[in-house]
């Protein structure tokens, strides 16, 4: 039986040494990236691949830009679009490819830009400024930055974390007119910061990272008379209250199985595992391992849930780790991978040929 192939992209910071995304050859069953090459653009911070394989988007400085991906998995820039607004720093695409969503941590920005059937993005649909005021602490600004916007798994909502108003923005997405309707906000605590959002497999819970509080809430999420319910059900920390001062919670992704959600925490640097109770979406630590890097701003879990990496944007490397979840335990594996200003990911299984 031939072995599964994957690719994974790398988006960087370029403002240093890097020129853009970089494309690497997984080995899943090693958990080992062997790069293979650069795809020059500005400053891609982070990217996202349409469902049906055929399609990746990335941040740039000009505002996004489109590629194709060829068979290999090697990509062919298609264009570049304007956002209306300053730099974003993450992306979302729905899952018919009509629209790519981007969140601005600079502006406080949420954009709709329209998507056409080659891949190439359009014009703008809609585009709106949060406002308010949050929190204010030493070295971070308590005006709107949205840092992560998300679709909720049925496609109908548009979940916008907003990283200094301490709030999820909750949009109702009109795909037949272009536009975003904001209808509820999940309110996080006092200075809290949230970071990311990720919803579990089944669609049936969300999870929300705190940056400075260092922990993940979860909630049972429902769509009742076509509204959408968040409600609360767990509050459990990503670090322990010793380390709380130094922390910053940075980065959450689900498995593919959906059995296990992992959390990087930078300052401490450590990745934390818990496993996904299936009936109540609830979470149980599994263990907690000090990596060997510096600021692992993002993390990726392979295919075969036995291995994962951390993206260490200060140590400028990626760093991979086996995973024992019967004696509850990872340990390093392999030499790291030189890379500079790694800050996301995206593992993408490309078809047989």
């Amino acid at each position: 039986m031939k072995q599964e192939k994957y690719v994974a992209y790398v988006g960087t910071y370029t403002h240093e040494n890097s020129v853009g995304i970089h494309i690497y050859d997984v080995d899943v069953e090693a958990g080992k990236l062997t790069e293979r090459k650069v795809v020059p653009i500005n400053n891609p911070s982070d990217l996202v691949v349409s469902k049906d394989r055929r399609f990746l988007y990335s941040i740039a400085d000009e505002g996004v830009e489109s590629f194709r991906i060829e068979k290999d998995g090697d990509l062919t820039s298609i264009n570049k679009q304007w956002i209306g607004g300053m730099r974003g720093c993450y992306v979302e695409v729905d899952d018919g490819n009509r629209y790519l969503f981007v969140g601005g941590h600079h502006d406080g920005r949420v954009s709709m830009m329209h998507l056409e059937a080659d891949g190439s993005i359009g014009g703008i649909a809609d585009g709106i400024f949060h406002k308010g005021i949050g929190r204010s602490i030493a070295q971070r600004n308590f005006v709107p930055h949205v840092d992560c916007v998300k679709l909720t798994p049925d496609q109908k909502f548009l979940c916008a974390v907003d990283n200094g108003l301490d709030q999820v923005k909750v949009y109702r997405v009109d795909y037949e007119n272009g536009k975003l309707e904001l209808i509820d906000i999940i309110r996080g605590p006092l200075e809290s910061a949230p970071r990311m959002i990720r919803f579990s497999r089944d669609g049936e819970y969300a999870y929300i990272l705190y940056e400075l509080l260092n922990i993940v809430e979860v909630y049972h999420y429902s769509v009742q008379d076509n509204e959408p319910v968040f409600e609360k059900i767990q509050t459990i920390s990503t670090s322990p209250k010793k380390e709380e001062d130094i922390c910053a919670a940075s980065g959450m992704e689900i498995s593919k199985s959906g059995k296990y959600l992992f959390c990087s925490n930078a300052g401490v640097n450590s990745v934390v595992c818990y496993e996904i109770e299936e009936k109540t979406g609830m979470l149980t630590p599994v263990f907690t391992t000090k990596v060997n890097s510096d600021y692992p701003k993002m993390l990726a879990i392979y295919p075969d849930e036995k291995h994962y990496l951390t993206l260490n944007n200060n140590s400028n490397d990626i760093f991979n780790y086996t995973i024992d979840y019967k004696d509850g335990y990872s340990l390093e594996t392999g030499s790291p991978v030189k890379v500079d200003k790694p800050n996301c990911i995206y593992m993408l299984k490309l078809e047989a040929e």
